[in-house]
């Protein structure tokens, strides 16, 4: 009798696994590719750990399987892209932002699976307002999910509120980029390395935004740009605002204030997170402290630019479903992004890690990070209205988000989208130059004295690359749209 009980037990336990084992086949596996922005490098261990957590999560929820992949903001477009054309990714961060991967990239590819009829009726679509998903839309039609947070565009200048303590600094009183000088004189006479730190990022077509609408998204095409007070399309190379700020770093550059290193493209996305600097640039969101956590320290902005709805602003960080994916696993994918975008259990473990080993609920229910394996932030992965405030944010933060992006000035472009199709072999040749002209301009490497002349050259180049003829289609194409 012992044998037989042995036996049926063993028996069921196998039934049991083996039926486990079909209900887990039954799942549709979707592979999902993101960049982590906290980290030089994801722990792979600690990300397995929390697929592990999230499949585990949304295994009685959704019929679905993820497969996560973390990879280095400073190798992810590189990585991405090849996987991409592999075919190993079903669901992609991006931004409009992004090189190579960014969506204007993408669509002309057809890279993107549509997704317009799918996202009918979903707990997705339902997610946000009607206006995100319109103000998403190429040519009429859904290709992204965008990540609800600070949807509109406006830049701050960002300092270490310990040399604010420390040197006295009123930094209210900084309304245009000269006023930084004295205080990049403090930063350099105590040694910092980079006073200005810009991040190894040409800063023209941020700063400058109150002046142009830069449409394409694309600091390597910052060469096109709707004039806000002409409301056309203009050749900002030649424009003086260019030739100002290019002379103003290179002088900076002389004056110790910006290092070589930038131009270089030495400096990572984590040096922000050393003592080595003094000012930055940032991104105004409606919750700005999120910053401290980000970078381990206590930095405070000032408002530099106003804020813009413009035609990619809500893009700027998004999702996709890649066009080799099969129907039933672009449904999967909108399945986890509605699940992810409404459930606050999800949308933290995706975001924040393993409870208790990458971060922990405090006395008011809100987040403290305390891993350096797994690190995200809510800009990067999930809607502001769902993911749980970090302790130094407070309790209305979903609000604030709603209230800042209600807010913002409507560009006179907002809209418009550059089909590039009929020039592209020559918009690609243009934006190949950037490097070698553009960046160095705008990152201190051409002394003051010199800038004009570089600028002559780089014009040039462009012309002879095409320039002219595209910067044509462009007119041609925002008039037509102005006209409608």
């Amino acid at each position: 009798m012992k044998k037989l009980v042995s036996l049926v037990l063993a028996l069921c336990l196998l039934l049991g696994v083996a039926a486990f084992a079909n209900a887990e086949d039954d799942k549709v596996a979707i592979t999902l590719y993101r960049a982590t922005f906290n980290l030089a490098t994801p722990d792979s261990e600690q990300v397995q750990k929390v697929e592990d957590a999230i499949n585990a999560y949304i295994a009685d929820k959704i019929n679905v399987k993820i497969k996560l992949v973390d990879i280095g903001s400073g190798e992810y477009t590189e990585k991405a892209n090849l996987a991409l054309a592999n075919n190993e990714i079903n669901l992609l961060w991006t931004a409009s932002w992004e090189g190579t991967i960014g969506t204007n990239d993408l669509v002309p590819l057809n890279a993107v699976y549509d997704i317009t009829d799918l996202l009918k009726d979903t707990a997705l679509y339902a997610s946000m307002a009607e206006g995100q998903w319109e103000a998403t839309k190429y040519n009429g039609k859904n290709y992204f999910i965008p990540v609800y947070k600070d949807n509109v565009e406006g830049y701050d200048i960002m300092f270490r509120q310990d040399l604010i303590d420390e040197f006295g600094w009123d930094i209210t009183e900084v309304e245009a980029l000269e006023d930084l000088e004295p205080m990049l004189e403090d930063a350099k006479g105590a040694g910092l390395k980079y006073p200005f730190l810009l991040q190894k990022t040409a800063m023209f077509y941020r700063w400058y935004i109150d002046s142009f609408d830069f449409f394409t998204a694309d600091s390597k095409t910052n060469f096109f740009a709707v004039d806000r007070e002409t409301n056309t399309v203009v050749d900002t190379i030649l424009t003086e605002e260019y030739a100002e700020f290019c002379k103003l770093m290179g002088a900076w550059a002389q004056a110790g204030y910006i290092s070589e290193d930038e131009a270089n493209k030495v400096t990572t996305d984590t040096t922000t997170q050393t003592q080595d600097w003094a000012i930055s640039w940032w991104t105004d969101i409606p919750v700005n402290d999120e910053a401290d956590s980000r970078y381990g320290q206590d930095v405070t902005m000032q408002p530099f630019t106003q804020r813009y709805a413009h035609s990619t602003s809500a893009l700027g960080s998004c999702y996709c479903i890649t066009a080799n994916s099969t129907e039933e696993q672009a449904i999967a994918a909108i399945e986890f992004m509605g699940l992810l975008y409404t459930d606050s259990t999800l949308a933290d473990l995706y975001t924040f890690g393993i409870e208790g080993e990458d971060f922990t609920y405090d006395e008011n229910g809100h987040v403290a990070q305390t891993s350096e394996k797994y690190n995200h932030s809510m800009w990067e992965s999930a809607s502001a209205t769902i993911v749980t405030p970090l302790s130094n944010e407070p309790d209305n933060k979903a609000d604030l988000y709603v209230d800042f992006n209600g807010g913002a000035n409507t560009s006179c472009a907002a809209g418009f989208r550059f089909d590039k199709t009929p020039v592209e072999a020559a918009y690609t040749a243009c934006a190949n130059l950037f490097d070698q002209y553009g960046f160095p301009l705008e990152t201190g490497a051409v002394a003051p004295d010199e800038v004009d002349a570089f600028i002559a050259k780089y014009q040039a180049e462009l012309d002879a690359a095409g320039y002219q003829d595209v910067l044509a289609e462009f007119s041609a194409q925002y008039e037509a749209w102005k006209a409608e």
